[in-house]
C-alpha cells in the first residue's frame, strides 16, 4: 500500500483568495490540525468526518484548532450517529483542556460525550494506523504550545511537519535526504517576527538541503488573482526543491515522494 499526504488547504489565518485554512491529511485520514475551515475542506475532496481516525495537533491556535467543534458535531448528528466510529487525538497533555473549552463555548452540553470517547494520546513517540511519529518542540508563541512532527511510513518515507514555527535548530536537526517536508511559511518578508517563517528563510533552508523536496504551505500568497490582493498574488522566487502548494495538492511515497498521484 502507497501512504500519502494531501492539502486541503494552503492559507494562513488570513484566508488568501483561492485557500482554505492551511490542512494536511494523511491517508485521507489522519488530520493534522482542525481549522474553521476544515469540514469545508473535507467536504471539497469528499472525506467524510466519519472516516477519520486520527487528528494530530501541532498548537492551539484559532486558525489551527476551531474547527474541532464542527468535526464532532457533523459526526455525532449526521455521519456517525450510531457512534460506532473511534477517534483518536494527538496532542500535548495541556491542549486536551483548551480543545474541551472551544467545544463547550461553541455548543454546550452537546459534544462533552463526543469526549468520552476520544482516545487522547500525550505520549512524544506513537503509532496510529501504519504511520510512526514523534513530536518536538518549535519556535512560536509558548502560551500555544507549538510543536512539529516527524512521520515515518511503514515502507521508509519520512514526512517532517513544521508546525506554525519560526527558524530553529530543534526543527531543522530533524531533516534527513528525500524527506517531504511540509513547511509553514505565514508571514511575507516585511513583517517583524520570529515566529514564523518568512520567504527568505525558505531559501536559505533549502539550498542548504537540495535533496529535501520542501512543500510551502500556511502562505499568505493569493492562489486567485481574479479578486483584489490580500497580501500579493506574487510567489516567492525559490530553488527547484521548493513547491508552493495549492490547495487539492497531494503526494504519495513508494521508493521516493511524488506530487499530484492522487
Amino acid at each position: 500500500m502507497a501512504h500519502g499526504v494531501m492539502f486541503l488547504g494552503t492559507g494562513n489565518a488570513f484566508l488568501p483568495h483561492g485557500r482554505n485554512h492551511s490542512l494536511a491529511i494523511l491517508d485521507r485520514k489522519h488530520l493534522i490540525d482542525a481549522p474553521p475551515t476544515a469540514l469545508s475542506s473535507m467536504r471539497k475532496y469528499g472525506i467524510s468526518p466519519a472516516d477519520l481516525e486520527t487528528i494530530i495537533f501541532t498548537h492551539m491556535h484559532g486558525d489551527h484548532i476551531f474547527g474541532l467543534p464542527f468535526i464532532l458535531l457533523e459526526r455525532k448528528y449526521i455521519s456517525d450517529r450510531e457512534g460506532l466510529k473511534n477517534l483518536k487525538i494527538i496532542c500535548n497533555k495541556s491542549a486536551r483542556p483548551v480543545l474541551e473549552n472551544i467545544c463547550r463555548i461553541a455548543y454546550p452540553g452537546s459534544l462533552d460525550d463526543m469526549f468520552e470517547k476520544i482516545e487522547f494520546c500525550y505520549d512524544n513517540q506513537g503509532s496510529f494506523s501504519e504511520w510512526k511519529y514523534t513530536r518536538f518542540p518549535v519556535k512560536h508563541n509558548d502560551a500555544v504550545d507549538p510543536h512539529g512532527y516527524k512521520f515515518t511510513t511503514p515502507n521508509g518515507g519520512i514526512l517532517i511537519h513544521s508546525g506554525d514555527s519560526g527558524p530553529c535548530d530543534s526543527l531543522y536537526e530533524n531533516i534527513e535526504d528525500d524527506c517531504l517536508f511540509i513547511l509553514e511559511m505565514g508571514v511575507p518578508e516585511w513583517v517583524p517576527s520570529e515566529e514564523h517563517h518568512k520567504p527568505s528563510h525558505i531559501t536559505s533552508i533549502s539550498e542548504k538541503h537540495p535533496n529535501v523536496k520542501f512543500a510551502i504551505t500556511h502562505t499568505f500568497v493569493d492562489m486567485d488573482s481574479a479578486y483584489p490582493e490580500t497580501v500579493t498574488s506574487i510567489l516567492p522566487e525559490h530553488p527547484e526543491n521548493v513547491i508552493h502548494s495549492e490547495d487539492g495538492d497531494s503526494w504519495e511515497f513508494k521508493d521516493f515522494w511524488r506530487k499530484n498521484i492522487y
